[in-house]
């Protein structure tokens, strides 16, 4: 008996470590957008004049969902008639993509919300605002900064 709870305490050892493995590859390769709507908190530098969205196609007051060339979610924003303003679209609590509702940023998994014109946290669980994506308006497009 004692060897098969020895057995059985080194397979549920093994398998946490395995789990706890599989969770750090998660969190390592969160610079890429995976399937499904989930990504994790840290995003690569989008080239800068990339455009994301024509600044007429984002109602003032209010943000909207884009994707970057580099296949990244991003959520530009729309402070004023000529200024905008763009965020990560990846949840800072566990990583799945917010989505734009008014002027909020809602995460459909756990129910945060964020404010859509600055990304800070108005709702948890998350904790952190979205991070910033540096753009700026020309000739009518938003393109990164």
């Amino acid at each position: 008996m004692t060897a098969e709870l020895h057995s059985r305490r080194t397979v549920l050892s093994t398998g946490a470590a395995v789990a706890g493995a599989a969770v750090g590859a998660v969190a390592l390769t969160a610079c890429s957008s995976e399937p499904g709507g989930k990504s994790g908190t840290a995003q690569a530098p989008i080239a800068a004049g990339t455009p994301l969205v024509a600044l007429a196609d984002v109602p003032v007051g209010q943000a909207k969902a884009a994707k970057a060339p580099d296949g990244s979610d991003v959520i530009v924003a729309r402070p004023s008639e000529s200024a905008a303003a763009a965020f990560s679209a990846v949840c800072t609590h566990q990583g799945c993509t917010v989505t734009p509702k008014g002027a909020d940023l809602i995460c459909p998994c756990h129910g945060s919300v964020f404010n859509a014109l600055t990304g800070e946290v108005k709702q948890g669980p998350a904790k952190k605002p979205l991070p910033s994506v540096p753009v700026k308006v020309e000739n009518g497009k938003v393109v990164t900064g």
